[in-house]
């Protein structure tokens, strides 16, 4: 039986974190403003730090890749996006839609592989890399657990198609990997939402998710599939959307236990129901990451990247 969750993740800390133009013409929950790139990055910093200790101090393994300034990487505190593990030895790489995060692809690749390697030699086995960056130059983009939710207990992936998440590319992915294809079409003020993860987190028991994101044709096949995987369905906003509660993970604690994490802002957002809900089956973890939220338009999922070996 495959595990849904993990003790181990990747976390890459900020040098230069900032509003990134190149990714706002499609990611409608990025802001800027008139404060300094100086204090922003300060902020960034603090917050980042902030987590990486509350996730230790559950238990969570995490692995620190430090960002430098050798070229401009004003994202790579998501490092999902370009990067996923998959149980059996499985490593891939993906295609990304703006022309500075490849560069994050660039900048830590070999090290990601290189760590990637040493675990399999540990299980004895080889490493398995799926490398899809070179569809890039035919504008097919899909961008890790950013564009899929992936329930990997029930070897499902959920995506919502946008700019950043290629129909074929997704198919390629699951046929690749063997997971069953779910996607459909999810909108946020009549504009595609740029990353599934932004309306939807599937941990062991619950499926956190914005049903009145997905199109109607699609909303009943979604529900029909969460349900068959046994799932508890806890329905949120679009505005809470955009307090970045559908952007959650769930990890496994040091105790053995599972817990979610979610910002502040996510965590704020939940009605009493909702936090019932989720305390019935795990604890929540929450910080604040409101800087990473504002100019970066993503939350805590985005920052963590699972290692799964």
């Amino acid at each position: 039986m495959y595990k849904h969750t993990t003790n181990e993740v990747v976390m890459v800390q900020p040098v230069m974190f900032m509003y990134n133009t190149e990714t706002a013409v499609n990611n409608k929950y990025q802001n800027t403003s008139d404060e300094s790139s100086h204090k922003i990055q300060e902020r960034a910093l603090k917050e980042f730090n902030e987590l990486v200790n509350k996730l230790n101090i559950k238990g969570v393994n995490v692995n620190v890749l430090k960002d430098n300034l050798s070229s401009s990487t004003p994202d790579s505190i998501f490092p999902n996006n370009w990067f996923s593990t998959h149980e059996g030895g499985h490593l891939v790489f993906y295609p990304m839609y703006a022309r500075n995060r490849r560069e994050e692809v660039e900048k830590f690749k070999h090290e990601i592989t290189e760590m990637m390697k040493r675990k399999q030699i540990k299980e004895g086995r080889g490493l398995k890399i799926y490398d899809y960056l070179s569809f890039e130059y035919t504008d097919k983009f899909l961008e890790g657990t950013g564009s899929m939710v992936i329930d990997r207990k029930n070897r499902t992936a959920y995506c919502s198609l946008s700019p950043r998440a290629d129909k074929d590319l997704f198919l390629r992915f699951c046929e690749d990997t063997n997971h069953k294809p779910v996607y459909f079409g999810a909108y946020q003020d009549g504009v595609p939402i740029y990353h599934t993860n932004v309306m939807m987190g599937i941990g062991e028991e619950n499926a956190i998710v914005c049903l009145e994101a997905i199109s109607e044709p699609d909303r009943e096949r979604v529900v029909k599939e969460l349900k068959g995987a046994s799932k508890n369905i806890i329905e949120i906003s679009l505005d809470q959307v955009k307090k970045f509660l559908g952007n959650t993970l769930e990890l496994r604690g040091g105790d053995g236990k599972n817990f979610i994490v979610m910002s502040d802002s996510a965590y704020n957002s939940l009605t009493e129901h909702q936090k019932e809900q989720i305390l019935e089956s795990t604890e929540i973890l929450h910080s604040n990451i409101e800087t990473i939220e504002f100019y970066g338009g993503g939350s805590v999922r985005c920052m963590l990247a699972e290692i799964f070996v």
